[in-house]
């Protein structure tokens, strides 16, 4: 599945989801749940303020020094008897990985979750050689089998879905008979998945931080299906953005500790897993072969700007988990796998402004994201810097936009102009005024009074109010 996902315009995508009230009412229960939870274990911690500069401090570091800790990666990786392939590109990151399966004549592919391979698309690739290819994340499971549906949320990418809908896909996908109570579905899913393990040729998993100083990388998960991935099959591939790198092993416990507090509300959660290279003599598991991919896929081109700070991002999703935004519209409006606050900055950055233009202005620029953010991204001010490169560099800005700013700087520069404007306002919006307010404005207006009313021009001018009142002598 590519980053872009659906091609319906912005618009309509945003208007689909509005109406749509059970994922309206999970999201919005996700998010007051999720913050109750989140508040709790970081007062815990003790000072939250100071963890999250120590959490800026440290990916700032690592990304003012990335050629320098990949390097170090990649040769440690190689001592251990590992393969690393630096990848430009999706296309590159996908054709090594398709040349690995085709030399190990791979039939079968277990995943873990991994949002850099569903950027990449790389599943169609594999398919298309003759592989089959098994999300084992139970999220991203049922949306697999359920015709491919993308995912809506970083961490809980089945979140639209209720646990009735789910028993419905598994009855028609997978034969399924029973309720649908969450432990009876789940079971299922384990024993379906169980043979899938035992018979995979091949397993792949994403990496939430690879250790420069031993070559390891780290998987934090809640269900143990990447602990199978890594340790039944003989050839496991890891696939990470550029970025996702700490220095020693005392950066990743930092981080960590951070990202499953911020994601879930979790002092750890179930499985933390570092593993480094393919197992030694003796080992009881793990892979004969390992290859790591490290993709860029246009993060070197947000290295040394102004957007560089979005690359601190450690994928915990808390800033989607508080946007008002995200929490009316859902995770499918955003057009993209990244949603919420950090897919509005990181899309159009990785995916171009041609697709992803609307997101910057999908913001109440509240803030709120910067603010939960664990390593201090300033999202809001990054979505405000998308607007102006939009308008100033880009020339994107809509047409009714442009037309609708030099009207105004049009009559804003004109004394008369002004005058005549201000003077004439109230009587030409009189046909859309109703107690003092728009309910169904014109032009322009239409979008702001579609979902609220908008206040009418007074009849009186202020200029006229106040000379007026001073002719008079006005003593209040």
């Amino acid at each position: 599945m590519p980053m872009k996902i659906g091609n319906q315009p912005f618009w309509e995508r945003v208007e689909t989801n509005l109406h749509n009230q059970f994922m309206r009412g999970a999201v919005a229960g996700m998010q007051d749940r999720g913050y109750e939870r989140r508040i709790g274990v970081t007062k815990e911690l003790g000072n939250w303020e100071e963890w999250r500069s120590l959490g800026e401090e440290i990916r700032q570091h690592t990304l003012e020094n990335l050629d320098y800790y990949l390097m170090q990666l990649s040769e440690n990786v190689a001592k251990r008897g590992g393969h690393v392939f630096f990848a430009k590109t999706a296309e590159e990151a996908n054709n090594y990985i398709r040349n690995v399966a085709m030399q190990k004549k791979a039939k079968k592919i277990v995943k873990s979750k991994s949002m850099v391979t569903e950027e990449i698309n790389l599943n169609p690739v594999l398919e298309a050689i003759g592989c089959e290819v098994i999300e084992t994340d139970l999220g991203e499971y049922i949306l697999q089998i359920d015709d491919h549906d993308p995912p809506s949320h970083i961490v809980g990418p089945a979140l639209h879905k209720n646990k009735e809908q789910i028993r419905d896909v598994f009855r028609r996908k997978l034969g399924y008979q029973k309720s649908e109570k969450p432990e009876e579905l789940a079971l299922h899913a384990r024993k379906m998945l169980r043979h899938e393990y035992l018979t995979a040729d091949i397993g792949i998993t994403g990496c939430n931080f690879a250790i420069a100083e031993s070559g390891s990388i780290t998987l934090v998960t809640n269900e143990g299906n990447a602990d199978l991935v890594t340790s039944l099959p003989k050839t496991q591939i890891t696939v990470m953005g550029m970025e996702r790198i700490v220095p020693t092993f005392e950066e990743m416990e930092v981080l960590v500790s951070m990202l499953t507090r911020s994601a879930v509300g979790q002092k750890l959660t179930s499985y933390i897993t570092v593993l480094t290279g393919p197992r030694d003599e003796g080992d009881a598991d793990g892979p004969e072969e390992f290859h790591l991919v490290i993709v860029d896929n246009g993060r070197s081109t947000i290295l040394g700007t102004e957007f560089q700070p979005v690359l601190q991002c450690i994928r915990c999703a808390a800033c989607v988990n508080v946007c008002p935004v995200y929490r009316h519209i859902g995770g499918h409006s955003y057009g993209s796998i990244y949603s919420g606050p950090i897919g509005a900055v990181l899309s159009p950055l990785l995916g171009g402004y041609d697709d992803y233009k609307e997101l910057p202005y999908a913001s109440s620029l509240c803030a709120a994201c910067t603010e939960v953010c664990p390593v201090k991204i300033p999202l809001h001010e990054l979505l405000l810097k998308h607007r102006q490169v939009i308008v100033e560099r880009e020339g994107k800005a809509p047409v009714a936009e442009k037309l609708a700013m030099k009207a105004f700087r049009l009559g804003t520069s004109s004394p008369f102009l002004y005058q005549f404007g201000s003077k004439v306002a109230s009587n030409a919006l009189a046909p859309f005024t109703n107690d003092d307010r728009i309910s169904k404005g014109p032009g322009p207006l239409k979008a702001w009074t579609e979902s609220r009313e908008f206040p009418a021009p007074n009849k009186e001018r202020f200029r006229d109010w106040f000379r007026k009142h001073q002719k008079g002598g006005d003593k209040r």
